[in-house]
């Protein structure tokens, strides 16, 4: 695949060490090749004896578009407090000089970018599942695939230190990484589990409580989680679970960031912000109900959905702060006066999508930073509502319901909220679901919401419940 290298990359490389020697700092250096067709899953998969735990996976709807990394030449992350964790990792990215040899035009998602994430709350205390997880952490992938528009590219990326010889240097950008042909994605196969539900009790207390609170007028809306813990009796295949993601859930972002022995994976159908150049798109996700049996059901379902003041209500508060957010950062903003419905496998939201140009001012992860938590995964006023979270939420989100995604060396990229996800450590899997409480919800119908939303990951998994 790439084996050879030409007087370019040699070149740059050479220009590259000198750089580094001479201002002591690291440079990166990445060479883009268009290549023939690759699966992605076999290419996630032939990483797994040289970069276990040094993965990551990231597809968006449809499936136009997918990165698969493999191997951490650059790890960036912090426990900063919820302001300064956005701000040092971008700060820590720009510093670093990049350098990057194509034989094509540029292709928004190759090249040398982070992937990574943040946690919801770094205020609130950690639980266990979660220890090895920082406040934040981005990677920059040694090899990284990039499918887009039928075409596959490579990207193999260097950080090159002022202590690098330039064979060595070259060897590494004359690797070769070839397809695990022999995997096989069994779709079919089940897996039994034992579940347990944590604290399900102290979660319908905090939904009474927090409706409470909400009639004396302390807030709007908050958004409150729960957590189940699942023990299956065999060994959880993360290719599997990403493979029936994709093809159970093809209208949502299909993500997985390894972190050492533990995966993070999921299928979100929420974006929180992407930008191309200076062209930004936010998307409204709140509001929801089942899927129908047939068309008839469906659509009257779908209807109910549109017209249920307490779920206009909770999608409004929505619509305002991300409009409002868009107004102080970009101009030309444009959000449509009603929502429409986004129907994904197991349930139906209301949806509306903002979209604008960033003022010169305003980055990636600026946006990303003002606009977390959204009130769909928060609440509103945000800092009350964070507050109340913290009081009543018997759990700890970690990077649940957080922003994951990634950014690129010309400020592209695209972060989704990690909702409908999933914690994955050998047999075990923690999954993850919340809702929107308002001064009309009821804590039974709340509880049932959240097991439709539960489904997806459930049903990926292979989920077959041992009676």
């Amino acid at each position: 695949m790439l084996t050879t290298l030409d007087d370019t990359i040699k070149d740059n490389i050479q220009h590259a060490l000198e750089e580094a020697k001479k201002s002591h700092q690291s440079v990166i250096v990445s060479r883009i090749k268009e290549v023939d067709a690759i699966d992605p899953l076999h290419f996630f998969s032939s990483g797994e004896e040289s970069w276990l735990g040094e993965r990551f996976f990231w597809s968006t709807p449809t499936d136009d578009y997918t990165m698969v990394g493999l191997g951490n030449e650059l790890v960036l992350e912090n426990h900063l407090d919820n302001s300064e964790r956005f701000r040092e990792i971008e700060k820590e990215w720009k510093r670093l000089n990049k350098r990057v040899v194509s034989d094509h035009h540029k292709i928004i998602g190759t090249g040398p970018l982070l992937f990574g994430g943040f946690s919801f709350d770094p205020l609130k205390e950690k639980s266990s599942i979660w220890d090895a997880f920082s406040e934040a952490k981005f990677v920059l992938p040694t090899i990284m695939l990039t499918a887009t528009n039928n075409k596959s590219y490579i990207t193999i990326n260097k950080l090159i230190t002022p202590y690098d010889k330039l064979e060595t240097c070259i060897q590494h950008f004359e690797q070769f990484v070839g397809e695990n042909q022999n995997y096989h994605l069994d779709c079919e196969k089940g897996n039994e589990f034992a579940s347990i539900e944590l604290k399900t009790t102290e979660w319908v207390e905090a939904v009474q409580k927090a409706t409470a609170d909400i009639h004396k007028n302390e807030m709007d809306k908050v958004v409150l989680a729960r957590e189940v813990h699942l023990e299956f009796t065999e060994k959880i295949d993360p290719y599997q679970l990403v493979g029936r993601l994709q093809k159970e859930q093809p209208t949502s972002f299909i993500f997985g960031f390894e972190n050492g022995m533990q995966y993070f994976i999921g299928a979100t159908p929420e974006r929180l912000v992407k930008k191309k150049e200076n062209q930004v798109l936010s998307t409204c996700l709140a509001g929801s109900i089942k899927r129908g049996t047939t068309t008839y059901e469906d659509n009257v379902l779908g209807q109910q959905l549109l017209q249920d003041d307490k779920n206009l209500n909770e999608h409004n508060i929505v619509v305002k702060m991300i409009k409002e957010v868009f107004k102080d950062c970009c101009y030309d903003v444009e959000v449509p006066n009603d929502p429409a419905l986004l129907k994904i496998k197991n349930i139906q939201h209301l949806y509306t999508p903002v979209k604008g140009f960033a003022k010169e001012d305003q980055t990636l992860l600026s946006l990303v930073e003002k606009l977390h938590p959204t009130p769909a995964l928060g609440g509103f006023p945000q800092v009350k509502a964070i507050e109340k979270i913290r009081e009543l939420e018997p759990m700890h989100r970690g990077w649940y319901a957080a922003p994951i995604g990634w950014l690129d060396y010309e400020d592209n990229g695209e972060f989704v909220v990690a909702i409908r996800s999933g914690l994955i450590e050998g047999n075990k899997a923690a999954l993850f679901a919340g809702c929107g409480i308002v001064a009309e919800s009821d804590p039974k119908s709340e509880y049932f919401e959240t097991r439709i939303k539960l489904k997806p990951m459930l049903s990926a998994l292979g989920g077959v419940e041992n009676e």
